[in-house]
């Protein structure tokens, strides 16, 4: 793979250009003052809109040069994408607050089809918290499931890397776009998972080389939004009252996904959040056999 592909064997498609999807999307995330609601506020008011509805053809192509380039240097030679509408987009993800309208990803975009439960927890997780998600990853794929995860570190990484060791298939769905890894030291693993199973990000490829460090951390909320979305369910390993982690379980709820949370999370005194979604429908896991009976 010595140069980049983006054609249409990658989207199942052939009435719209990808290329030119892809570069007014990019073009839309331009635009100064977008935000994930803004974006998604737009496409609702027109529900079967395409992002080029809303470019010039030239802008959008001259995007898509620039995103191309800027891939390439990075160190991507291979990338699909998934626009709403055109070819294999996943339906699911329209119960999301603010759906995205387009994906790039690396891998094997089939695996998305397959029953999946996200496994998240904190960075800084407890040795036992990264020991209960590799033992929950080992259950998934024992009942081939996907186990899906953010690619961060702590219960992210040992949840991804269960899954490999144990023959199963991971996806991962980063707060970055393709090409940029955070953390660094998931390099290696991010490489592994975007060759060998499935990496998706919703990340604009040229707002986020333009914008404020201090700004790209706003892209993790939505990200765990989408991995809500592309999944049947999450499972909450360990997290505190402030973790990132509580935003997907407030996803997890307001789209109608199971919402699982480990028994030991309810032993910690110095948390509340356990019981404030178990009051609101989260399911307690004391074991395995509580997840399965949950999804039927």
């Amino acid at each position: 793979m010595n140069k980049l592909a983006l054609s249409n064997d990658h989207f199942g498609i052939s009435a719209i250009s990808p290329m030119r999807e892809m570069g007014a999307y990019e073009a839309l995330w331009a635009t100064q003052g977008m935000t994930w609601k803004r974006m998604a506020d737009k496409f609702r008011a027109d529900e079967a809109a395409l992002p080029s509805d809303f470019v010039e053809p030239g802008d959008a192509d001259d995007m898509a040069r620039r995103v191309m380039a800027h891939l390439k240097n990075a160190g991507v030679h291979r990338f699909g994408v998934r626009i709403h509408h055109a070819g294999d987009y996943p339906q699911k993800l329209r119960d999301a607050r603010n759906p995205v309208e387009m994906l790039y990803y690396q891998g094997s975009w089939e695996l998305s089809e397959m029953r999946g439960l996200c496994i998240v927890g904190s960075r800084k997780a407890s040795d036992d918290g990264k020991a209960r998600a590799g033992r929950l990853a080992r259950e998934l794929v024992k009942r081939n499931f996907a186990v899906v995860s953010g690619l961060a570190t702590g219960i992210d990484s040992a949840a991804h890397t269960a899954a490999l060791e144990a023959g199963g298939t991971t996806i991962a769905v980063i707060g970055t776009p393709l090409g940029e890894s955070y953390p660094k030291e998931n390099t290696d693993l991010q490489h592994h998972i975007a060759e060998e199973h499935l990496l998706i990000s919703q990340v604009p490829v040229i707002r986020y080389s333009e914008e404020p460090f201090r700004n790209k951390r706003n892209y993790f909320p939505e990200r765990n939004a989408t991995m809500s979305a592309l999944t049947e369910g999450t499972i909450i390993v360990e997290a505190g009252d402030t973790s990132g982690t509580l935003t997907q379980a407030r996803a997890a709820m307001q789209q109608g996904r199971k919402l699982f949370i480990l028994e030991s999370c309810f032993h910690n005194k110095d948390i509340s959040w356990p019981a404030y979604y178990a009051e609101r429908g989260a399911i307690r896991v004391r074991n395995p056999e509580d997840i399965w009976d949950a999804l039927g």
